[in-house]
């Protein structure tokens, strides 16, 4: 077996483990990511230099808004990585991110919840 077979396999692409993406870190505290996190790329004149594949991917779907969970799948790296990639780029002013508004007047009040489960156990 040659050294280029022991890190690529055909049906799963390259065998890369996240602690080697990361260097070991795990997401930071202080950037909140949640699943439903939306990151996108702020505009820059020149491609950013000193950014590893992962972290030239991001930068390159971001173009319009992606969550976290979106970043996850498309990029094919774990979430807990795709967090501490992400923070790595808020931290070099990358990528923005913004959360979903969680308010609780937007929320379906309880009789719409029981209509909706009542015309779905109809059918």
């Amino acid at each position: 077996m040659s050294s280029e077979e022991g890190w690529y396999d055909e049906a799963a692409g390259p065998l890369v483990r996240p602690y080697t993406i990361t260097s070991g870190r795990t997401p930071s505290d202080t950037a909140r990511l949640d699943l439903s996190t939306q990151v996108m790329t702020l505009r820059t004149e020149q491609e950013p230099a000193g950014l590893g594949p992962e972290h030239q991917a991001i930068v390159q779907l971001c173009r319009r808004p992606v969550s976290i969970a979106e970043i996850a799948v498309y990029v094919k790296i774990p979430l807990g990585v795709v967090r501490v990639l992400v923070g790595d780029l808020i931290e070099r002013g990358l990528v923005i991110t913004r959360s979903p508004a969680h308010h609780p007047a937007a929320s379906p009040d309880l009789e719409t919840l029981q209509a909706v489960l009542d015309g779905l156990i109809k059918y």
